[in-house]
């Protein structure tokens, strides 16, 4: 690192949360400022955070773009100057001749986005030129399949990305940097990185894939003789199928910063404000989904821990589970009273018996289509189409007319509880139908595959409780795809 052997400060920026009981290891927070002391090696660095010192990962942080930042007379000058002669003349003396410090900061951080966009431009190129195409020829070593396992759409990103760089370019002030409008090329372009969403999904699998050939070594000597051919820098073939993923959460680092050193005034600073929240909510979505699809297993093994089970799959039509607990259910025409567990999922809902000496086992007793279904508060007291009086229900009534169900919570609080998961339920389709969201067949029934797996015949079942735990009641831990971003509360 040439920085490093002048002489002069480095600071980076910590893009995830290092966590360590290593005491050699230095832990620190997304966000944290860094001072790099050691870097020769590139894979752990030395670094300094007030009295701490310790090794951290490399692929933790990145370089600020204004390493001058941190200084703490650059903050106080950089506070202080706004338009006075008096407070450019000796932010000069800090910064050197040339613009102004905030135009100069800005241009620096439009300079990085320009310069790590190429850069990346170029890594695509490399995996479609360097690998994909050279696979594709070796059919006695690569299924279709296998390579679409271990690449993804990265060469649908690849096509994307080269579209989006021309947007840029052709935003970009190469004569004055700072006055270039980039924004509204992240705006126009916001539905499109969506498609990183499968790439993001699909990249565990690439990493297992890749990992069982890295065990042969025709396929070691194979991919090292494809980056040799296409002259690509010494990384291996999984640091390169990692980038996109590293890369979507990137841009809301960059776009923060660069809205930070853009003026009020500026022509871009509105598109720049957008264009973040925008990239923010990308990776919100893409780590949604990623949580969406991990939690499938979960349901799938949910429901082979069920009882006599019937019809199809729960995950045919359904991918989360969205509250669940103990009802009283009366359905028309019998209206006999019968105490459930009910399992809320998006599009339907499950109900199961307890059995009497084992409570930790449910039986299936049947499900209600919630695409179909009004959901009715009703008050206490008389019910007119049962004709009982009932307390803390509502009423679950077919938009056709002829399937009507009446279910009773034991206290007030869950009635609103049951209210407020039938609002969220409704809430969560309408937003997949928007975003598109869907699973596959394939990762159906692979979920299921699995579950087979953990329940081979004659083990005895049982075990609802604890997968239901960790699925749902509010402890969902929300996996991330390594991006700096807060993903909100979850579901109660």
């Amino acid at each position: 690192m040439t920085l490093l052997h002048d002489g002069s400060v480095v600071y980076a920026e910590g893009l995830w949360d290092h966590v360590t009981m290593d005491d050699q290891e230095l832990g620190f927070k997304a966000g944290d400022v860094i001072e790099v002391v050691d870097a020769t090696n590139k894979e752990w660095w030395w670094g300094r955070i007030m009295d701490s010192e310790g090794w951290f990962p490399a692929s933790f942080v990145r370089l600020r773009v204004n390493q001058d930042e941190p200084m703490d007379e650059y903050l106080a000058h950089l506070e202080e100057a706004q338009a006075g002669e008096e407070d450019r003349a000796s932010l000069g003396l800090l910064l050197g001749p040339g613009l102004p410090c905030k135009e100069q900061m800005r241009t620096n951080v439009i300079n990085e986005i320009m310069s790590t966009e190429r850069d990346y431009i170029k890594h695509l190129k490399d995996i479609c030129e360097g690998y994909i195409k050279q696979c594709r020829k070796r059919t006695d070593m690569f299924t279709e399949e296998q390579l679409r396992t271990i690449f993804g759409n990265i060469e649908e990103i690849y096509r994307f990305q080269r579209k989006f760089l021309k947007g840029l370019e052709q935003k970009f002030n190469k004569e004055q940097p700072h006055l270039s409008e980039i924004g509204c090329c992240f705006l126009e372009h916001q539905t499109d990185f969506q498609i990183y969403s499968e790439y993001c999904n699909n990249h565990p699998n690439a990493c297992i894939q890749l990992s069982k050939l890295m065990k042969v070594n025709k396929y070691v000597f194979f991919f090292e003789a494809c980056r040799l051919l296409q002259k690509m820098i010494d990384i291996s073939l999984d640091g390169f199928l990692l980038t996109p993923v590293q890369k979507i959460c990137k841009y809301p680092l960059q776009l923060a910063e660069l809205l930070k050193y853009t003026n009020p005034q500026h022509r871009d600073y509105k598109d720049v404000e957008a264009a973040l929240n925008a990239m923010k909510n990308v990776a919100r979505l893409i780590n949604e989904r990623k949580r969406r699809l991990e939690n499938i297993d979960k349901i799938a093994q949910w429901q082979s821990s069920i009882e006599d089970f019937e019809g199809e799959d729960v995950l045919s039509r359904s991918s989360e589970l969205i509250f669940s607990g103990e009802l009283t259910k009366l359905s028309l025409p019998q209206a006999k009273s019968q105490q459930r567990m009910f399992f809320l999922f998006d599009h339907q809902m499950v109900y199961c018996k307890k059995d009497l000496l084992r409570r930790d086992m449910l039986y299936y007793k049947g499900r209600i289509d919630m695409d179909h279904m009004e959901v009715i508060d009703l008050e206490d007291g008389k019910e007119k189409d049962f004709n009982i009086s009932v307390k803390n229900a509502l009423k679950l009534r077919s938009l056709t007319g002829d399937e009507v169900h009446l279910l009773c919570a034991k206290k007030p609080e869950q009635k609103e509880r049951w209210l407020r998961a039938f609002t969220d339920e409704r809430r969560q389709v309408q937003q997949d139908r928007e975003t598109g969201f869907t699973l596959t067949e394939v990762q159906k029934k692979q979920a299921m595959l699995n579950a087979c797996k953990s329940h081979p015949a004659g083990k005895p079942k049982g075990m609802h409780q604890s997968i239901y735990r960790r699925v749902t009641w509010g402890s969902i831990s929300c996996p991330r795809i390594l991006c700096r971003l807060e993903m909100g509360a979850a579901r109660d």
